[in-house]
């Protein structure tokens, strides 16, 4: 007997079983190739720096100027940090072995977890080994049936999954969205906290989440005016402050200081006026390699940690990235002359972008978009860059819209003025 949907593992019959997949995946594959949209994975032969050393198309390596890195604060080859890897890795040995609940907690984890909290402003903090997957536990974890959760239209993919998966998990939980950093009038944040309140559906807590700093722009969230409306609303406010860290603020703790919104070092915590909740990464300006984090109220936390899947059932965060993590909090804490540097740096690029005729968008943030539209031009544009010594991405389709292609300019304090006007030179030159 023969059907026509029968597979078979004869490898002469073409595998059969495959021959779906295979084909539109090589379809589309061709397609990126032939559009000029195909990544390239460059591949990096030295530390993260301001200057790095790249393997170019022909296998030998070459010295480029790195502006698209995270890396803010020049902290992820600072020696302290570093060391503090190195030292762990000796006493610790070099893998957790275990979920945190069974035997995977080290000393350091405490340790690391009491300084996030002391730079959040927060009563407890715990860590993840990425930002994506604290995310991930933060709203399938905390949010029940009858919950809303009303999120910024350009919040980061790893809370726009996140959402997704609590509604999947808590069957019931509701979503809304509204306009890019938009509080009042139609398509705002009011108006969907206004539908939430009105909705039958919504029965239980309502949960507001926006980027402290959205990753594309650059821009940052009105957060004082998003506390208002939160409490009139009685909403619970969540920040993912993972591209404000080391860079918003006067020490670098993130968006809420630069609308001073935590307490000093050391002060008791309030709660008054302040973000209720946040996650964030250890990966990008706190040079840990890696990880992420949720602070926020005691309770947040402990319930995180009874309950979140990607904590009870994924290896915990390695003990070298938490020592390193945790030192690169003590430098930026310590050297507010470093988050100050960088803060220099960025205005004079923008300052360089503007007299050279370059179309970026405003901010206070170390992100700087040069808007080019197309987005096989931004990618044309990066690749010349790369040519030049300057390494930049082209961002486009499906990171950012059709149409707002860009090339993200990321500064560091690592830079020098010399540096950026290489970077602006070049960027003439296209």
């Amino acid at each position: 007997m023969t059907t026509a949907t029968a597979t078979t593992t004869n490898s002469a019959a073409g595998h059969a079983h495959s021959a779906t997949f295979d084909n539109r995946t090589d379809k589309l594959l061709a397609q990126l190739k032939a559009e000029g949209l195909w990544k390239h994975l460059q591949m990096l032969d030295s530390p993260m720096d301001a200057e790095i050393v790249m393997r170019g198309p022909d296998g030998k390596n070459r010295k480029a100027l790195c502006f698209c890195s995270n890396n803010y604060l020049g902290l992820a080859n600072h020696p302290e940090v570093i060391e503090a890897g190195i030292k762990a890795l000796r006493d610790y040995g070099a893998g957790t072995a275990s979920v945190r609940f069974i035997c995977g907690t080290f000393t350091p984890h405490e340790t690391l977890e009491h300084s996030i909290a002391r730079m959040m402003g927060t009563e407890s903090a715990y860590t993840f080994v990425s930002a994506w997957t604290a995310s991930e536990a933060l709203f399938p974890t905390l949010c029940e049936p009858g919950d809303c959760i009303i999120s910024d239209e350009l919040n980061h993919a790893c809370i726009i999954d996140a959402i997704r998966l609590a509604t999947v998990i808590k069957k019931g939980v509701q979503k809304g969205l509204y306009k890019n950093n938009l509080l009042t009038g139609p398509g705002s944040l009011e108006e969907a906290l206004q539908k939430a309140r009105a909705s039958k559906d919504v029965t239980g807590q309502i949960w507001v989440v926006t980027d402290g700093v959205f990753s594309m722009e650059g821009s940052i969230a009105d957060l004082p005016a998003m506390r208002r409306l939160c409490d009139q609303y009685n909403a619970i406010l969540i920040v993912d402050d993972s591209h404000g860290h080391g860079v918003m603020g006067t020490t670098g703790r993130g968006t809420h200081e630069h609308w001073n919104m935590v307490d000093p070092v050391g002060a008791p915590t309030s709660t008054q006026g302040r973000v209720d909740l946040f996650t964030g990464t250890l990966g990008k300006a706190l040079g840990g390699g890696a990880g992420g984090f949720i602070a926020g109220p005691r309770r947040a936390i402990d319930l995180v940690i009874q309950r979140g899947r990607p904590t009870l059932f994924s290896n915990a965060l390695p003990v070298t990235v938490a020592c390193s993590a945790n030192k690169a909090i003590e430098i930026m804490l310590r050297e507010p002359q470093r988050v100050q540097r960088l803060k220099d740096n960025v205005r004079y690029a923008r300052e360089k972008f503007k007299a050279a005729g370059f179309d970026v968008l405003p901010s206070p943030t170390a992100i700087c978009p040069v808007i080019v539209h197309d987005t096989a031009k931004a990618i044309a544009m990066s690749k010349r860059l790369l040519e030049l010594g300057v390494f930049v991405i082209g961002f486009g389709y499906p990171v950012v819209p059709e149409g707002h292609a860009r090339l993200r300019c990321q500064i560091s304090a690592a830079h020098t003025t010399q540096h950026i006007d290489t970077l602006v030179d070049a960027m003439k030159k296209l």
